[in-house]
């Protein structure tokens, strides 16, 4: 582990733009069903099409969590962004909205499942021990900018050039990631043969606490996809249509919060902060409800975005607490899927709830259902001292 009292190093700077040009790479395509139109596919193929890619990340992601820990952070990370690079050609050739675009977005998630994963664990290893929590949200920060950023970019090269163009330029993204990652040194060693089978930390738990574990980037996940995907038709139904000032001001204070007390729970502890994030987010979903006018619903955005900014370099740090350091690639693997799995899952369920009961009493739900478990959470949860964390 680098020991060094800032990761504002060259490897870590290596490492981010790593990640950067991955993240953009894959947020390019965040306009593809524009390309699928021209085949006049139902809205379900559409959904399949781009859903399939985040299913086999989310699939993936435990089993070469482990390896990046045995083979190595990089080696795994430069086999993922190959995998997509090998692929991105083939989408030249899509002539239909048939199969064949959806085994190759099922192939770039594969290697996004991995070299994702790999990346983040990457710039993690870079920082001091100490500052494990603050280089999450500066990797997270990385993350919000380029999916703010790549569908702007894509549009103005469909603009110009079509998509074909947008095709290779994801593959120059991916090119540029590559040699980032490659240049980068590796602060941490592969484990040893020996250390193979080590994943035994999960025996030191009780199966209700391994549950309570699990569970909370499950409902994070889940009560985030009822803002994701549900505050667009909300801002409809109050007659608000742009929704670009929400994300805009939930990424600005995302990123400002990582930047600015991303080490908070370094300093204080993991689950000294996960609670009032929790809390900060519960009460946004209350405050959603009740929005009736532009700025109340710009300050709902800004309000969710710092209770995101607080939690995820929390929530991420605490489950590497939990399992140890020398299983970090397992650990992140396993707290990605898990909040993936929520927001598969918490989509549907909302959904189910606002059909029931309207949108603001979804909201008002989805706020009382993270708040109550929060605080299940932090009464029942363990909570690893420093000191006892395995190395």
């Amino acid at each position: 582990m680098n020991q060094q009292e800032t990761f504002w190093n060259k490897n870590f700077l290596l490492a981010l733009l790593g990640y950067f040009f991955l993240f953009m790479s894959v947020s390019v395509f965040f306009i593809f069903p524009l390309f699928l139109k021209r085949f006049s596919p139902s809205e379900s193929r559409v959904g399949l099409i781009m859903g399939v890619f985040s299913l086999m990340a989310i699939f993936v992601r435990p089993f070469f969590g482990r390896l990046i820990d045995v083979r190595g952070r990089k080696q795994v990370s430069l086999l993922g962004i190959g995998l997509m690079f090998l692929v991105l050609p083939l989408f030249h050739f899509i002539r239909d909205a048939g199969i064949y675009p959806v085994v190759l977005r099922a192939l770039q998630g594969l290697g996004w499942g991995i070299s994702m994963t790999a990346t983040i664990t990457i710039c993690s290893d870079l920082a001091p021990v100490e500052k494990l929590a603050h280089s999450m949200g500066i990797v997270g920060v990385a993350g919000l900018v380029s999916s703010a950023f790549g569908p702007v970019i894509a549009e103005e090269i469909v603009d110009r050039f079509g998509f074909q163009a947008l095709f290779l330029a994801s593959s120059v993204f991916l090119a540029v990631a590559f040699l980032c990652v490659l240049g980068t040194k590796e602060a941490v060693r592969p484990c040893l043969p020996e250390e193979k089978s080590r994943i035994h930390v999960f025996k030191s738990f009780s199966v209700f606490a391994l549950l309570l574990i699990g569970s909370l980037p499950v409902f994070h996940g889940a009560v985030r996809s009822s803002v994701v995907y549900f505050i667009a038709l909300f801002g409809s139904s109050i007659s608000i249509n742009r929704i670009g000032p929400f994300f805009a001001t939930f990424s600005a204070a995302a990123i400002l919060t990582r930047l600015w007390i991303g080490d908070i729970s370094d300093r204080y502890g993991r689950k000294q902060v996960i609670f009032p994030s929790a809390i900060i987010i519960s009460l946004n979903c209350v405050l959603i409800s009740r929005v009736e006018t532009s700025w109340m619903f710009i300050l709902a955005g800004f309000i969710g975005g710092f209770g995101q900014g607080l939690i995820f370099p929390a929530l991420s740090t605490y489950i590497i607490d939990i399992l140890g350091r020398k299983n970090k690639g397992f650990a992140l693997s396993l707290y990605l899927s898990l909040f993936d799995v929520g927001m598969g899952l918490g989509s549907p369920f909302f959904g189910w709830i606002s059909d029931l009961f309207g949108l603001r009493r979804m909201y008002l739900f989805a706020g009382a259902f993270l708040l109550l478990f929060s605080i299940l959470f932090t009464l029942k949860a363990p909570s690893p001292e420093r000191s006892q964390i395995p190395e």
